[in-house]
């Protein structure tokens, strides 16, 4: 990424100081779906927001619907009194905007308007109806927020229907809703069910076409098959967001679903009793969509259309920024001890990394950013508190991959090994991507040592990877500088290049 002519060079100007950007600093969004009704308060005003607050009851409104067309009437109670709770707590936060939809259970009730009356009545929440393609389009835009670049098509399951949306070019394009959703399939005889699903996805096939290459999931039972599968094959990451499954993978883990107790399942699995109560009919429809639409690769987005809705109210110059180059400049400019600094050691260390491809010096830029936002963490545990948050933290745009190299890289900018606890995550990395990582690590512990202010100032490094030689030009007003514990490091530095060590007074 060039310089954008701000000085800022390869980070750009921070856009969370913007008016623009500092009204999304605090956004509600109710979602009242077929099964849950949830409020997230998003906070921060950066590409990608953390959840402030986020609370999920699941009412299950679109039970028994194929029986009665009207609301469940328990879940109807339900969604009242979680409702009311939620806008009390808006109010509480002073949230605003508070953004409510309201999907396919209430959209298509018989007594769907009376409820959204008596909600406005209630608690002043006004529920914004959608139908079925402005829900996948909401879905779709929430998979951008995390995946800018994202082409493919998104399948959204909710309770009561199933959305199609294709992305590509950062643009949402056709659209199309089904009556795939659990709660409407539960009523189809178990002998029915498979062929059923075939002919409906048959239908959607032929008005879609066939996937290109990825398939995005969103919703709460992808989200459920996608943990099971995980624990049928001992992932070492529980991070769904970004999990990926092959089309086989898909087939084994339903078959191992419908061949285990699904009770046994669920505790092993740490799920709801509702939410997998609609797990078995779910695996059924994604075996269809994956046997029909046959993508190369499925992928899990915890996005969806909460995030869509947010992603409704950027401004177009925040949309096109990296999330994951934001969120991190957002962390930084919050926890580091001298915020801006990250821009300063990038510049210091890329002369070994300048040969990297942009997607791979995003890395870099996330781990200077990154590299001493847990300084408070205990020196003896500082290492770990970083590979746990690159791991774990909710940072969009990354692959489970990119995640634990980010990791690694900032466990070693605080320690020079790891122990096992670490490697079954790091074993999802190649041997040269683990060499790399350490190698970042270095470089930044050696930066950050070198010079508190701006080590590129003070000093150059010089890599040539043929003569496997790394250079250290030390200028004169820095010379006091590299003392003792500098030299050490960067000889640790030179160590995990496999490179011979030259320092050099200006």
């Amino acid at each position: 990424m060039a310089d954008d002519g701000t000085g800022w060079g390869p980070f750009g100007r921070p856009l969370f100081d913007s008016p623009k950007a500092r009204a999304l600093s605090r956004v509600g969004v109710i979602d009242v779906g077929s099964n849950s009704v949830r409020l997230v308060v998003f906070d921060g005003a950066a590409r990608s927001p953390a959840y402030f607050y986020n609370e999920k009851v699941m009412c299950g409104l679109g039970r028994g619907f194929n029986e009665t067309g009207r609301l469940h009437p328990e879940g109807r109670a339900r969604a009242l009194a979680a409702l009311r709770r939620f806008a009390l707590i808006a109010k509480g936060m002073a949230v605003s905007p508070l953004i409510s939809v309201a999907t396919a259970a209430v959209r298509e009730a018989a007594d769907g308007p009376t409820f959204r009356e008596e909600v406005r009545k209630e608690t002043g929440i006004d529920l914004w109806v959608i139908d079925g393609e402005e829900e996948a389009r909401l879905s779709a835009q929430g998979v951008l927020l995390g995946w800018p670049g994202a082409e493919g098509l998104i399948c959204d399951i909710g309770g009561s229907s199933m959305e199609l949306a294709r992305i590509g070019d950062g643009k949402v394009g056709e659209r199309v809703t089904s009556p795939l959703g659990p709660f409407r399939l539960a009523e189809v005889k178990p002998a029915k069910l498979k062929g059923h699903i075939a002919g409906m996805v048959s239908g959607l096939v032929e008005r879609m076409g066939k996937a290109p290459d990825r398939l995005f999931l969103v919703g709460g039972s992808w989200r459920a098959i996608a943990r099971l599968d995980m624990l049928r094959r001992n992932y070492p990451l529980t991070v769904l967001h970004e999990y990926r499954m092959t089309p086989q993978a898909v087939v084994e883990t339903v078959d191992w679903i419908a061949q285990n107790d699904i009770q046994a399942l669920r505790q092993r699995a740490d799920l709801s009793e509702a939410r997998m109560a609609l797990v078995p009919v779910a695996s059924h429809v994604l075996r269809g969509v994956v046997k029909g639409f046959r993508p190369r690769e499925i992928a899990i987005s915890s996005y969806g259309i909460r995030e869509g809705m947010l992603y409704e109210q950027m401004p177009p110059e925040l949309r096109a920024r990296d999330p994951l180059i934001e969120s991190c400049r957002f962390a930084e400019s919050k926890d580091a001890r001298m915020p801006g600094f990250g821009r300063q050691l990038y510049r210091f260390v890329m002369p070994i990394f300048k040969a990297m491809p942009d997607d791979r010096l995003r890395l870099v830029r996330a781990a200077c950013l990154l590299h001493d936002v847990s300084w408070r963490a205990h020196p003896d545990y500082r290492h770990e508190v970083c590979f746990d948050n690159a791991t774990r933290a909710n940072l969009g745009g990354l692959t489970h991959q990119e995640r634990v190299f980010l990791g690694l890289s900032l466990l070693h900018r605080y320690k020079g090994s790891r122990d096992g606890r670490f490697e079954a995550a790091v074993s999802l990395l190649p041997p040269k991507e683990i060499k790399l990582a350490e190698v970042l690590g270095r470089a930044m512990r050696f930066g950050a040592m070198f010079s508190v202010e701006d080590p590129a100032a003070m000093g150059e490094m010089r890599w040539f990877p043929r003569k496997k030689r790394l250079e250290m030009h030390v200028s004169r007003e820095a010379d006091g500088l590299f003392g003792e514990v500098a030299a050490s490091r960067f000889h640790a530095l030179a160590s995990a290049l496999d490179a011979s060590p030259v320092v050099m007074r200006r």
